[in-house]
């Protein structure tokens, strides 16, 4: 870069690409990558701090919670490639996103870059050449409020998980995880599956009609509507909404129709008239929704488009950083004067004047503390591109997700739809079987529309309804004839209804984001990588939209519950995201607060998360994984997976109960008593002792595992010396020999395979032969994904689990002389190539791989996302993902043998 050329940082090279379109031959737009920084592990800090005060979190607590950051590994050539070109530079402008990350990303590069030149922090929320020109001319200082609550943000999160995470890996399981927002979006996952399990039942039964005037009734084309038994001689009849969860009428008063009751009316009111005994009519207004935030994105393409969270950020990210959307990080559903004007514009020609109201709409923010209140997400520029328009430049999930957030944006600048609705009750008078009299109330309801307004453009999803069969929820759908009080009406097709109430909705990730969202809890643009975050750990599973919670989600829940209970409290993790929000706006101190949270008030001992930790006491890890599911049958949560157990059971002093490993398609709210002896009754714990090996003398038995039956040896207990120390002992027990296992034929069955099939099984691998002309040994074995031969590092699968024992040397070097098909082949052809990565410099192609196709540069592999399809990913998007895989996966740094003492970055550092 040549002397008086200006330097410009943005995180994406995609952002990078759109802006140096915009900006002129002085401008050298370069991209960071994401982050350049963090903390590192503790276990990677340089040698001479691991036992000093930064020890324990890479942050030291006792003084003011100094955190001490490191270049990510992978990240130290892009930071010296960044120095170089600001060595030429006479400016540097930090274009980072303008939200809390963004600045701290900016404020991470100027640490590490140093800058003797002026510094200039350029914001927009829009990537378009006019508000890129527009930020150029307004550039500001950098913002140390918003680092100062990104970094406090930080070192929560990493304070939080340290201390809590090792209690899971102790009483649960190894390798879990908790947080301060992952681990209550959790809970709200699980207590509304404690609910389904507790739920009731509860059969009703109610009556249906058909119903029109009577002067019309017999004319051709008449029109019919629908109406339902509301009433039976004054008495409100029940539906499911006044039924309880424990199956029981929440009031009295109601009356609760079984089949014959039922069917009663029905007999009683046959061949009669019924009579308008009221007509109700009120106008009908509905007004369109506000312009689409990060959280009400989220809802929206989950309930229209069947898109993830995180798959709807991606998307959206890809839009907003190729000038397609503004920015889509935000808290606010304000629109810019700009925008407006654009939307009234855009509806009056496509739609109509009479479409947009005389006064432009404005729609204030509902969050106290939006940080990220730039500016709604809508369509980029001071006048908008429709669908139509972009339908050539964008593909699949991008076009979708651009028409959907065009058509929102426009609605919401229109006017109110306009109708009328009516509400109409119907008498019947009849008489039973034994002569008493009985009426019954019929209601019915419907809207007309008369005016679309907004709806011609666009109407809001909706979360799935409890009580869909209410006819509250197809009011919208009747359409009411012209009646009159008092008028008679004709009544046919009478039909007694059974239903039975339903249990509460499982989450969906548009409506768990809601929760969230309404709760306060957590950032909505985090809340994409919250989901994933629990579904990766597998505490939640996805059983088509619904998000099913894992039993090792319970086991996590009930120990956070009853040991942490305030870290998982829903106020108490609103409140903090309050105060957070207060640090960002300059009115609280970061230090005091984090001093607060993690020491306590000095009112107790365990008043702060550090005293929580210190006095747990003794946690009892098999009452914490065991749920009683009813009759002596438990649920215990396993190294390798749920399992059930029968305590009643007669066995023998020493044994085991019978147990039975749960299927993930079984859910939680399924796993009946029932469903619980059928698993016992078709599977076996495998315990099955098949004999003793006459070579090794160790007494060989089937077993049922996580992935299916195998045989094992016993070997002996391990006789230790006496005094050793725990670590001593863990050395002296990983030295020992492990016991020799294979996993059982398809073709085998653990209840009848014999010592002689076992034997054979443990003496894979076999030994094949010497392939002359490399001299490496053949051998077969039995994987994962089945038998195969192995020769030095080249594998070829071979037919049948049988052909282990049988396969000669002469015809595994006949498979090895034909050409290499399917998993692991040889070099084929690419499927697709999409030019050079800007990073790496190395041809980008997409190739088939054994989870799929994935686009690498050679260096770098990510899997195509699901909704992607090979013909549909651009070069842009295979960069963007190469870069996304390259910023989440920083490669591991050896620790340097000695380094200087962090400078205690103070606010003053800024």
């Amino acid at each position: 870069m040549s002397a008086g050329r200006k330097l410009v940082i943005v995180e994406s090279p995609a952002k990078a690409r759109t802006i140096a379109s915009y900006l002129g031959a002085e401008y050298e737009v370069e991209a960071s990558v994401g982050h350049i920084r963090d903390l590192p592990q503790p276990s990677e800090l340089p040698a001479d701090m691991k036992k000093g005060p930064f020890g324990k979190f890479a942050v030291d607590v006792d003084n003011g919670f100094t955190p001490y950051y490191e270049v990510y590994g992978d990240k130290k050539k892009k930071v010296s490639e960044l120095k170089r070109l600001l060595k030429d530079a006479d400016e540097l402008y930090l274009a980072t996103d303008e939200d809390r990350e963004g600045e701290a990303i900016a404020w991470h590069l100027l640490e590490a870059l140093k800058p003797k030149v002026p510094v200039k922090r350029m914001v927009f929320h829009e990537i378009t050449r006019e508000a890129i020109q527009r930020a150029l001319e307004n550039t500001r200082d950098l913002d140390d409020r918003l680092v100062d609550a990104q970094e406090t943000r930080r070192i929560l999160d990493r304070l939080y998980g340290y201390e809590v995470s090792p209690v899971l890996w102790r009483k649960v399981r190894q390798g879990l995880s908790a947080g301060r927002v992952q681990s209550v979006a959790t809970r709200l996952v699980v207590e509304r599956e404690r609910e389904r399990m507790a739920f009731v039942t509860a059969e009703y039964w109610d009556v249906t009609g058909q119903f029109t005037t009577a002067a019309t009734a017999t004319e051709a084309g008449t029109s019919w509507f629908s109406a339902r038994l509301s009433q039976v001689d004054g008495a409100r009849v029940a539906t499911g909404r006044d039924f309880d969860d424990a199956g029981q009428l929440k009031s009295s008063g109601i009356t609760h129709l079984d089949e014959a009751a039922a069917r009663v009316v029905v007999a009683a009111i046959e061949g009669q008239q019924a009579e308008v005994r009221s007509l109700e009519t009120k106008p009908y207004t509905r007004r369109p929704a506000a312009p689409f935030t990060t959280s009400t994105l989220q809802q929206e393409a989950s309930r229209k488009l069947r898109m993830s969270s995180r798959q709807t950020m991606r998307t959206a990210q890809g839009l907003y950083e190729n000038g397609y959307i503004t920015y889509m990080r935000t808290d606010s559903p304000v629109l810019s004067t700009q925008a407006i004007d654009a939307a009234r514009r855009q509806a009056a020609e496509l739609y109509g004047s009479e479409f947009v109201p005389e006064k432009p709409r404005v729609y204030a923010s509902k969050s106290k503390g939006a940080q990220e209140a730039h500016e709604a997400i809508r369509p980029a520029g001071d006048s908008f591109r429709t669908p139509a328009q972009v339908a050539g430049q964008l593909s699949g999930d991008q076009f979708k997700l651009y028409e959907l957030i065009w058509k929102r944006t426009v609605a919401s600048q229109m006017a109110d739809a306009r109708g009328s609705t009516a509400s109409v009750k119907l008498a019947v008078a009849g008489t039973r079987a034994d002569g008493s009299a009985l009426e019954a109330l019929f209601s019915a309801s419907g809207t007309v529309i008369t005016f679309r307004g907004f709806l011609a453009a666009y109407e809001e999803g909706r979360d799935t309804e409890r009580y869909s069969e209410d006819a509250a929820a197809k009011a919208e759908e009747a359409r009411l004839p012209e009646m009159a009080q008092g008028q008679a009406m004709a009544v046919r097709d009478l039909e007694a209804d059974g239903h039975a109430t339903s249990a509460p909705p499982r989450y969906t990730e548009a409506s768990l984001v809601k929760a969230l969202e309404e709760r306060g809890i957590g950032r909505p643009s985090t809340y994409a990588s919250t989901i994933s975050t629990i579904q990766d750990r597998g505490y939640v599973l996805n059983r088509g939209q619904a998000l099913v919670p894992s039993w090792l989600a319970f086991a996590v829940v009930r120990l956070l519950e009853e040991h942490f209970d305030k870290l998982v409290d829903y106020d108490f993790t609103a409140a903090m995201e309050a105060d957070l929000d207060q640090i960002a706006a300059g009115t609280r101190d970061r230090t005091a607060w984090l001093s607060q949270f993690y020491f306590g008030e000095g009112k107790a001992d365990d008043d702060g998360l550090r005293g929580l930790v210190a006095n747990l006491g003794d946690i009892d890890a098999r009452e914490i994984n065991s749920i009683d599911i009813g009759e002596g049958i438990q649920l215990r949560v396993g190294r390798y997976g749920p399992y059930v157990e029968d305590l009643r059971a007669e066995v023998a002093e020493g044994e085991n109960p019978p147990r039975a490993s749960v299927p993930d398609e079984v859910a939680p709210d399924e796993l009946t008593v029932a469903k619980a002896r059928e698993l016992l009754a078709t599977q076996t714990d495998g315990d099955r002792e098949l004999g003793v090996d006459p070579d090794s003398g160790h007494m060989i038995v089937a077993k049922a595992g996580r992935y299916g039956p195998y045989v094992t040896e016993i070997l002996p207990e391990p006789e230790l010396e006496e005094g050793l120390s725990a670590a001593a002992k863990k050395r002296a027990l990983a030295a020992l020999p492990k016991p020799r296992t294979a996993s059982l034929f398809k073709t085998m069955d653990p209840a009848t395979v014999t010592l002689e099939d076992a034997l054979r099984l443990l003496s894979l691998p076999r030994v094949v032969g010497v392939d002359p002309e490399s001299g490496n040994e053949i051998t077969a074995q039995n994987g994962r994904y089945g038998p195969y031969l192995k020769k030095g590092t080249d594998s070829r699968t071979i037919a049948s689990e049988e052909a282990l024992f049988t396969t000669t040397l002469e015809e595994a070097l006949a498979i090895y002389a034909q050409p290499k098909r399917g998993r692991g082949a040889t070099a084929t052809p690419p499927l697709k190539e999409l030019g050079e990565d800007p990073t790496s410099g190395k041809p980008i192609v997409i190739k088939d791989g054994r989870f799929g196709p994935y686009v690498t540069d050679g260096v770098t592999n990510r899997t195509l996302p699901k909704d992607a399809s090979i013909e549909s990913v651009t070069r842009e998007q295979a960069i963007d993902l190469l870069a996304e895989k390259r910023a989440k996966s920083p490669a591991k740094k050896k620790p340097a043998a000695k380094k200087a003492a962090p400078k205690k970055p103070a606010p003053a550092k800024k």
